[in-house]
């Protein structure tokens, strides 16, 4: 099939689908390193390497696991399970949009630039979902480094916060999470679209490509992605797990982190984020591909 052969309309409907496969697939492959994450970037300030909770991925690895077995690192997993997935999928299905939005006739290739736009559009629809589930993973990710559990789980978490200040405590870092998820997954959707058109050999299609490839392409799009949302993430994650009160906004967060640990601490979970990016999107892309490719044959009018 070559590329001559006219291009398939973009279906935003089971970009839907697909992308809630790829969500999951994506959470099952990155959470452990997740939790890595988040405590690293939560853990209590220290003085000096010696004071400090983690001296870095593979020894919070080892206290994680020593302290609570191999479930530890998927805890507080129910939550973005339940938001991974519809999250993902109205990610593909707003890039999908954004796509048909700007190209009328599926003939016609996108710019990268709208490429790019339909990604930002794929953030923005994200977030009234990832800003809620990321809360609740957060808390639920670095309670047991404090030694104590005030929640039970994620729906013991959500009633708690919701007694304590209302609505607005459960979407607490939802401006960060908008700085964070529009840029970045602008890039995120522009990359892997990029390296499908790079990696196709002339005269063939991107339908074409080989797992090893769509693997490659969705990896590399995941470690880009997670390049320019490191920063706002670190700030997220202290603030929406501060104690009410503690950060008056996005720039008082930032002037403190900077204040007490340098520039540097906007890096901070920089290792087990790039260990996770690549096989955690790589699996994501993967799943949505193969659930695209039996959707396509299953209902190919839809």
């Amino acid at each position: 099939m070559g590329e001559t052969e006219p291009r398939r309309r973009t279906s935003p409907l089971k970009n839907l689908v697909a992308g809630g496969v790829g969500g999951a697939c994506l959470l099952l492959a990155g959470h452990p390193l997740d939790t890595i994450k988040v405590c690293l970037q939560t853990q209590p300030r220290g003085t000096c390497s010696q004071n400090v909770m983690y001296r870095g991925t593979y020894d919070c690895f080892l206290k994680t696991v020593s302290r609570e077995g191999l479930l530890g690192l998927y805890k507080g997993m129910a939550a973005p399970l339940a938001g991974v997935t519809p999250m993902m999928a109205i990610s593909f299905f707003g890039f999908s949009l954004g796509k048909q939005l700007q190209q009328p006739d599926p003939n016609n290739p996108l710019t990268h630039t709208q490429i790019y736009l339909a990604g930002m559009l794929a953030g923005t629809f994200t977030t009234v979902i990832v800003a809620p589930g990321e809360r609740i993973k957060c808390l639920l990710q670095v309670q047991s480094s404090a030694g104590k559990r005030k929640y039970t789980g994620p729906v013991d978490c959500v009633i708690q916060l919701f007694k304590e200040r209302g609505i607005r405590s459960i979407y607490k870092g939802t401006m960060l999470t908008l700085i964070r998820d529009v840029p970045s997954t602008g890039l995120y959707f522009l990359t892997y679209e990029y390296l499908k058109k790079f990696l196709t050999p002339e005269g063939r299609s991107v339908n074409e490509l080989s797992t090893p490839q769509i693997l490659l392409a969705g990896g590399v799009a995941g470690i880009f992605n997670w390049l320019v949302a490191l920063p706002p993430d670190v700030l997220k994650s202290n603030f929406q797990t501060a104690t009410d009160g503690q950060y008056r906004g996005l720039r008082d967060v930032l002037r403190k982190l900077i204040q007490e640990e340098g520039a540097s601490a906007l890096y901070k979970g920089f290792n087990a984020v790039m260990l996770r990016a690549f096989p955690a999107n790589a699996a994501c892309f993967l799943g949505y591909e193969v659930a695209m490719k039996f959707l396509n044959w299953a209902a190919p009018d839809l």
